[in-house]
């Protein structure tokens, strides 16, 4: 991955060269953060949806990033951007055996000191882009400032590394006369976190699974968007594949498992089959890699005097019986209101999750167990975003999916896979702009698990967390503009955490002239 991401850099600095012979600006931004509080972690909200940045419960950091965006004003267009981030913050105990001891110890982990969170470039002719490197994904249907995030890719995590092409917008199908649109795109990818992995895990029982490849694809139709009524609806598909898998039971690695990733292996993960060519036994069993998505929905009027409200809903899935819907009332379902106006309250979401069905509660599949002779097959106790030989669903300890779903990174016990994902509860949501330069979030949002189906818990975690949060900006000084975070967990599930995040934020432009 350091010869891809050197292959990105040099792309940028290509285009940047370019860039100062066609005589534009580049916007760029620089940061200081500041968070404290009390508990292990920083409070849900603020740790939530930022890119896995602000997780640790005190800490000083700095941003900086600049970057292109793709423009729809040509046909032909490039696009470019980096962002690194320097960081002390304070440790975090996880445990750890040690096997020539015969011992536990405790081991203080923080966020690295210096990382690149974002180095990417692009290219755009008509309405279809190709780009490479690490991105924050902004292009969700469903990641609000305000709600829970997408339950397939949001905001959450760090970006993986990856290559991606598709549709830069909805594009108008052909004979419909604009009254139907398409937008479609696909990604490979590989994760940069087994340093991450390895350092985090226990080494007493469980798995650890290390090199794995990464895959995306979306597809979306959406009616007229000018008229009042428009309706989205499409499924999005995400995977995990390849990767070297270690299982441990006690301390004592009792299987080592390979599975290199062959030419063949992308077309699998894309186009699903039972019995691929995969290496391991259950990709040959059953389908290459670990596979999960959703069916999207979204449904919005607009009013006359430019008011939106829409509803909405995301329904996950991990094998075919949720394809098929079998997995009753689980997916998130929500409701939302933008006004065209600003003011005290121009923006509002309420969100309501359930993941407690899970196709229900039984998996049984023969190809599991030898010389059986019981027949049938119950494709039940889904499990989502866990895997038999993949770590659960998430990037650098974060989940890639909703936060909602407690983060591996919280298990300070260092199970690496998702311990709470039978769970239930609503978000609520309230922004606005009560004066020019003042901004404001209102959260709320209250969690119950019962574990995961194939280990539940012995009684209710419940999590409440609420955050209050107001941006700034100097009307005097353009671009400076200044932020504060007070936010808060009670319960059993994530624990008790308070704290605050600060920041000052200077946002400008690089110009870029030719010489004469």
């Amino acid at each position: 991955m350091n010869r891809l991401l050197q292959v990105i850099a040099i792309i940028i600095l290509t285009m940047t060269y370019i860039s100062v012979k066609a005589e534009y600006e580049i916007p760029w931004t620089a940061s200081t953060l500041v968070n404290a509080g009390g508990g292990k972690f920083s409070p849900y909200f603020i740790a939530s949806n930022s890119g896995g940045i602000f997780t640790q419960p005190a800490g000083i950091y700095e941003r900086a990033g600049f970057g292109r965006p793709l423009s729809s004003a040509r046909r032909f267009e490039y696009g470019f951007g980096a962002e690194a981030i320097a960081s002390f913050t304070k440790a975090t105990g996880y445990e750890r055996f040690d096997a020539d001891r015969s011992s536990w110890n405790i081991r203080d982990l923080r966020q690295p000191y210096i990382w690149i969170q974002q180095l990417w470039g692009a290219v755009k002719f008509r309405g279809v882009f190709l780009s490479a490197g690490m991105k924050t994904d902004e292009r969700s249907l469903f990641d609000s400032d305000l709600g829970i995030g997408d339950i397939v890719v949001s905001r959450n995590a760090r970006p993986v590394p990856q290559v991606r092409i598709g549709f830069i917008d909805f594009q108008n199908i052909p004979f419909t006369h604009g009254w139907v649109q398409i937008q479609a795109e696909a990604a490979y990818g590989k994760f940069t976190d087994s340093g991450w992995l390895r350092d985090h895990y226990n080494y007493y029982n469980g798995f650890l699974t290390t090199g794995v490849w990464f895959h995306y694809k979306r597809c979306y139709f959406r009616t007229n968007p000018d008229q009042p009524f428009s309706v989205t609806v499409g499924m999005q598909h995400a995977a995990q594949f390849g990767g070297w898998h270690e299982a441990y039971s006690k301390g004592t690695i009792y299987e080592k498992t390979g599975s290199p990733v062959r030419f063949r292996d992308f077309i699998d993960v894309f186009v699903q089959k039972r019995g691929s060519s995969g290496t391991t036994g259950g990709d040959q069993q059953y389908y290459n890699g670990n596979h999960l998505g959703s069916w999207d929905f979204r449904a919005r009027y607009r009013f006359h005097d430019g008011s939106e409200i829409t509803g909405f809903f995301q329904w996950p899935w991990e094998d075919g019986s949720g394809i098929g819907k079998q997995n009753g009332w689980d997916g998130v379902w929500g409701l939302e209101y933008r006004s065209s106006r600003k003011g005290w309250i121009d923006h509002a979401m309420l969100e309501y999750i359930d993941f407690t069905n899970q196709s229900g509660p039984i998996h049984w599949a023969p190809g599991d167990h030898q010389d059986t002779s019981i027949p049938g097959e119950a494709t039940g106790a889904d499990n989502y975003y866990n895997n038999y030989f993949y770590n659960g669903w998430a990037n650098y300890g974060m989940s890639m999916g909703t936060p909602f779903l407690k983060s591996p990174i919280y298990n300070r016990d260092g199970y690496l896979s998702f311990t709470d994902n039978r769970i239930r509860g609503f978000q609520i949501g309230l922004g606005g702009t009560p004066v020019d330069g003042l901004s404001y979030r209102l959260l709320v949002a209250w969690r119950s698990s019962l574990g995961t189906p194939v280990e539940p818990a012995p009684g209710r975690r419940n999590a409440t967390s609420a955050m209050a949060e107001a941006i700034y900006s100097f009307p005097k000084i353009k671009g400076l503009s200044i932020s504060g975070q007070l936010a808060f967990d009670t319960g059993t599930l994530s624990g008790h955490n308070y704290g605050m995040l600060v920041g000052l934020t200077y946002e400008g432009l690089i110009k870029l002239r030719n010489k004469r």
